[in-house]
């Protein structure tokens, strides 16, 4: 498995118990990308269309791939502590709803996403990109 460690939460040297995480591990065969897009571009947002990916680590590097698939309620309907208004105050806020993107194996070896980097894309779809 093509991998990097995170989370590291053990040191040399120290002793664990059976079951305890040691540290996590994160793919890079397989690598995706959570965009979180306003609800208002999210009308002609579909799985299957292709993706034009900025990474400003790599100096504007450009990254291809593909809407896989888009979550069925907002990041935060899904959050640990979703926000009620128990007022009765009504305020219209644009929500988020997340995207998967999997981006398309290429021949960037060295220039690796890692968890955490920020991004920029457009996505083609029909004849628009945004």
């Amino acid at each position: 498995m093509n991998a990097t460690v995170t989370k590291r939460t053990v040191e040399q040297g120290q002793q664990f118990a059976v079951g305890q995480a040691m540290f996590n591990l994160v793919p890079l065969d397989e690598i995706w990308i959570t965009a979180n897009l306003k609800e208002t571009q999210m009308a002609h947002v579909r799985p299957g269309q292709q993706v034009k990916i900025e990474v400003d680590t790599y100096g504007h590097k450009t990254f291809h791939g593909v809407v896989d698939s888009i979550a069925s309620s907002t990041g935060s309907r899904e959050a640990l502590l979703p926000p009620e208004n128990a007022t009765g105050n009504f305020v219209k806020v644009v929500q988020r709803i997340p995207v998967k993107i999997l981006v398309h194996p290429g021949p960037n070896d060295g220039e690796v996403l890692r968890p955490g980097m920020n991004v920029e894309l457009k996505i083609r779809t029909s004849s628009l990109m945004f």
